[in-house]
């Protein structure tokens, strides 16, 4: 696969080793003549190390093994996530270091979670890219304040806090986006 038709999320081979896709940064060059760099930040599927590789447009790495599985959320101890295959109902777990930038986007039952296998050996997961979450606190609009769009902070039923508008009230459902962390709509 050529470097400009990768993107985050796709797991690639590079020097033996399967890596999960970050973040991309695309560098064009203002001279003439000069190949257009895009930057990864990737993590080893297997070992968790942050890894940065880069490569001029042209140059390409295959596309790693990787089996992409709808699992459900069963239940997260003190230091593992406990997955289920919905297809077969294998049971995979998790160090919940390997997820701790996801976790405060996955209430119990969340729906749309992939597991990332590699030779039957859960090593990631993907979530949805917005989830739906309830507000467990958060402090009263105040009245003659609708017109600005100012916010406020709002703590999530995961414990993430957000700034949501003034309008939202403790209680409703809100859209994240899983990527940013930011406010998306209400559910």
């Amino acid at each position: 696969m050529l470097a400009k038709d990768i993107k985050p999320g796709e797991v690639v081979v590079f020097e033996g080793e399967p890596i999960i896709m970050e973040t991309l940064n695309v560098q064009t060059p203002s001279a003439r003549g000069a190949a257009t760099l895009y930057k990864f930040r990737g993590r080893n599927a297997v070992t968790r190390q942050k890894i940065d590789i880069t490569l001029k447009g042209t140059e390409s790495l295959d596309l790693a093994d990787f089996a992409r599985r709808d699992v459900q959320v069963m239940f997260t101890d003190a230091t593992h996530i406990h997955l289920m295959d919905t297809e077969n109902y294998n049971q995979f777990e998790l160090p919940l270091d390997d997820i701790r930038e996801q976790q405060p986007y996955m209430p119990d039952g969340l729906e749309g979670v992939r597991a990332l296998i590699y030779n039957d050996e859960c090593v990631g997961i993907d979530i949805p890219a917005t989830v739906e979450l309830e507000i467990i606190q958060c402090d009263p609009g105040v009245k003659g304040n609708s017109a600005t769009s100012r916010t406020k902070p709002a703590t999530l039923q995961t414990g993430l806090i957000v700034h949501v508008p003034e309008y939202i009230k403790q209680g409703e459902r809100v859209k994240v986006d899983t990527r940013t962390g930011h406010f998306l709509s209400r559910a």
